[in-house]
């Protein structure tokens, strides 16, 4: 069986019918919600923000970015964790959580007395995606939210001259609930916090964005499993699955991207990327349909939940959410795929300061990503920092179980600090 044959017979193996997803509870605030209208669109992005008790504690911000198919109402502990000191905020992403409208709709109709609401085609919102534009544009709008209220002032004015927009600011509402700074407010530094592809999405955007005095705002970002590298099938699927992957990310890799390698080898792996991702790429778009996806869209396999977390705790809270997403429209897979490897061309030009935090073991985004994206910038800045945590298999490192969940915050608060002391 041909290559372009195979890769298309294991599609089909891959994919499945829509799964059932029915919403029973509420959608999960640990802050004060905040709507974000979208420009040019009547759609909104959602996000949470948690403020500490004492203005005068107030040291910067934190704005929390998810992953891939979750959504910000997990983050609720780890939220807590660092609103002692910060202003934090974080962000739901196009097409999850609230700015999810399938899942929106859910919300709203459990607060206003629904039992259940079927909120199985809530995937299909990835369909949009042929790159991580939107999510970047999501992640603009959220620092420009994070600029002009992340400001401390040296005066008696409440909040450190943060005042609360009048307004209704219910779960329901649909205002862009927020503050207003007075003149001559103090800049407070801006941190991000993210997680796999919101990793991605974090340091993508910080690479291209054109806007460079918000930019500049920013004093540091902690990666947690960035998805730098792509999925590793562990265990006897991956026989069968990793040749298939490492197949599809080669030959976009090289496509129309001549490497730095001996002419025949280069010329070799050009004309194959040129006869085989233009049939790749229109079979992914064929199956990313009307009609089409819903037959074959893949499920999150088995496997994903045992490399999620150590946390016995944490598995069942997974079992229980409905709002995460355990369906992918292959576009959106393939459109990550693109992105990793467009971000790996460039990677070496990463200038913000970063903690990167990865479990040697992670199938999820193998280690290999976080090697050489640490590689090429280590040197790029003093505070760029590496964790390794050996032995570790888990993706989720800011959902371990205990004592090493408490440890790694702790990382993230001592380099924090640390970035703290330098502004």
């Amino acid at each position: 069986m041909s290559k372009p044959a195979l890769f298309c017979f294991t599609i089909c193996l891959l994919c499945a019918c829509s799964r059932q997803q029915t919403v029973t509870a509420p959608y999960p605030f640990w802050g004060r919600p905040v709507y974000l209208k979208v420009e040019g669109n009547d759609v909104w992005r959602s996000m949470q923000i948690l403020k500490p008790k004492s203005p005068d504690t107030v040291q910067g911000c934190l704005l929390i970015v998810h992953g891939m198919n979750e959504h910000i109402g997990r983050y609720g502990r780890i939220a807590e964790h660092f609103a002692d000191r910060f202003i934090v905020v974080g962000l739901d992403l196009t097409a999850h959580g609230l700015s999810n409208p399938v899942l929106s709709k859910a919300h709203e109709s459990i607060t206003a007395g629904a039992a259940a609401y079927d909120a199985s085609h809530a995937y299909l919102e990835q369909a949009q995606f042929r790159d991580l534009q939107p999510m970047r544009d999501d992640l603009a709008s959220a620092l420009h939210y994070l600029s002009d209220q992340c400001r401390s002032r040296a005066s008696s004015h409440p909040a450190n001259g943060i005042h609360a927009i009048p307004g209704d600011c219910r779960a329901n509402s649909r205002l862009a609930c927020g503050i207003h700074t007075i003149p001559g407010d103090k800049p407070l530094p801006i941190f991000i916090l993210s997680h796999s592809l919101g990793s991605l999405v974090v340091s993508s955007y910080l690479l291209q964005a054109e806007n460079k005095a918000l930019t500049d705002r920013v004093k540091g970002v902690v990666f947690s499993a960035p998805a730098f590298s792509v999925t590793e099938v562990p265990g006897w699927r991956g026989w069968f699955q990793n040749p298939i992957v490492r197949f599809t990310f080669h030959t976009h890799e090289h496509f129309l991207n001549p490497q730095d390698e001996a002419l025949p080898v280069m010329l070799f792996n050009q004309l194959l990327a040129l006869i085989s991702v233009p049939l790749q790429d229109g079979i992914i778009e064929l199956f990313s349909m009307p009609g089409m996806r819903n037959l074959f869209s893949p499920t999150a396999p088995d496997w994903v939940r045992d490399y999620l977390t150590d946390s016995e705790e944490e598995k069942q809270k997974l079992a229980k959410d409905k709002y995460m997403m355990r369906q992918s429209v292959l576009r959106y897979v393939l459109a990550i795929e693109k992105e990793i490897i467009q971000f790996r061309r460039q990677m070496d030009r990463f200038g913000p300061p970063y903690l990167l935090i990865y479990s040697e073991n992670d199938p999820i985004t193998p280690a290999w990503g976080s090697i050489d994206f640490a590689a090429a910038t280590r040197s790029n800045h003093a505070d760029n920092r590496l964790v390794l945590l050996a032995g570790i298999s888990h993706h989720e490192q800011l959902f371990s179980s205990s004592p090493l969940r408490e440890h790694i915050l702790s990382v993230i608060d001592e380099w924090l600090q640390k970035r703290l002391t330098q502004q």
